[in-house]
């Protein structure tokens, strides 16, 4: 048990050490932006976005600091989304409805819309958001002027979220501990080490000649996970993306109960944790530093092994988790249910990867994808 505990505090030092290192660079970054320069488009792929369209459109058309243009694409919607933003539209000459031709062969929806949305676009900078993001009214120009300070052809953060139930309050958080406990964004942004590359889809600011140059969205038009995906395609051509703190400059909910997280976060799966060489590293990671110290402690209070010991390890990654969550403008009544979280995030992985062949698909917005 002794060696179980030091392992746990060993696996429960590396992240925290990564978000301290993270965080005071994520801070010092953001003290640094000038006036962006140009015209931002801020570029919205809907799909069946009746419920989320209008308080996007008004929070992306209320943006301050930098002139803007909106597109929206209408993915073959059969709701009011439509309608709802040619109502918008005729009140404010920024914003126009595009629609998104039949899906071709070998796109997944979200890349085809937005990949027609890249060419309709003519501002100098182009920020995919998701129907379901509001941008605050200084997010678009932050980003601009972000990647203009970075000398970055890609920025992303990921907007603060919103949750509003245990199951959402149980999954979500995985993004940002992934994010800010495991990517070494200080040696990220002196490599430009396709592997070092990450993003949120949600909230993805690219430069547009770049972005052209790469072959954008076309370049990864069979995958799921763009926010892996994109900025190693960036990284490959030898340009430099960098990542924001953007819990002030957007805000998301993703999901609405733990049903709809769980099949969110499994149809990214594949591209992401839930494969063959990389998922057992990660159990030893996530679970050796976050859920095998509470497993030791409760051993420990029961008379088996160090509770001194498994006590560091479990403050260690409950503190990291602490840090993290207070950064990003989380809720913090989720931080003592950090290692069920994982736990969670760990069994979603391992069910995605383990499932039969036959079930190796992935379902979302009405469409259905080889998983993996």
């Amino acid at each position: 048990m002794t060696v179980l505990a030091l392992a746990a505090l060993a696996l429960a030092l590396l992240p925290a050490a990564l978000a301290l290192a993270n965080l005071l660079a994520l801070r010092r970054r953001a003290s640094r932006t000038p006036t962006p320069d140009g015209v931002v488009s801020i570029l919205i792929p809907a799909r069946n976005e009746a419920a989320n369209i209008r308080p996007t459109l008004a929070a992306a058309l209320a943006s301050t600091g930098a002139p803007i243009e909106v597109i929206v694409a209408d993915d073959h919607s059969t709701d009011g989304t439509a309608a709802i933003v040619t109502a918008i539209a005729a009140g404010d000459a920024r914003l126009r409805l595009i629609a998104v031709p039949p899906l071709p062969a070998g796109w997944t929806g979200k890349n085809h819309a937005c990949h027609v949305l890249g060419e309709a676009a003519t501002g100098r900078h182009l920020l995919f958001i998701d129907a379901d993001v509001r941008l605050a009214p200084h997010g678009a120009a932050s980003l601009a002027a972000a990647a203009d300070a970075a000398g970055a052809a890609l920025v992303s953060g990921v907007p603060r979220q919103i949750t509003g139930t245990w199951g959402e309050r149980l999954t979500v958080p995985m993004i940002n501990l992934l994010l800010l406990g495991y990517l070494p964004i200080p040696l990220m942004r002196r490599l430009r080490d396709p592997a070092l590359g990450a993003a949120c889809g949600q909230l993805v600011l690219v430069e547009a000649k770049a972005y052209r140059r790469v072959g954008g969205h076309a370049a990864i038009r069979e995958s799921l996970h763009d926010g892996v995906r994109l900025p190693r395609v960036f990284r490959r051509a030898g340009l430099t993306t960098d990542l924001v703190a953007a819990s002030g400059l957007a805000t998301c909910r993703m999901y609405t109960d733990f049903a709809q997280a769980w099949a969110g976060f499994s149809k990214n799966a594949h591209e992401g944790l839930a494969t063959p060489r990389a998922l057992p590293v990660w159990t030893l990671l996530l679970g050796g530093g976050h859920v095998l110290p509470l497993v030791l402690v409760l051993a420990a209070l029961l008379g088996t092994g160090s509770l001194p010991m498994a006590g560091a390890a479990l403050a260690l990654s409950l503190g990291t988790r602490a840090a993290i969550t207070l950064f990003t403008r989380e809720e913090p009544w989720t931080i003592p249910l950090h290692p069920l979280t994982v736990a969670l995030a760990l069994a979603l992985q391992w069910n995605a990867l383990l499932r039969p062949r036959r079930a190796g698909v992935a379902t979302w917005k009405g469409r259905t994808y080889p998983a993996g």
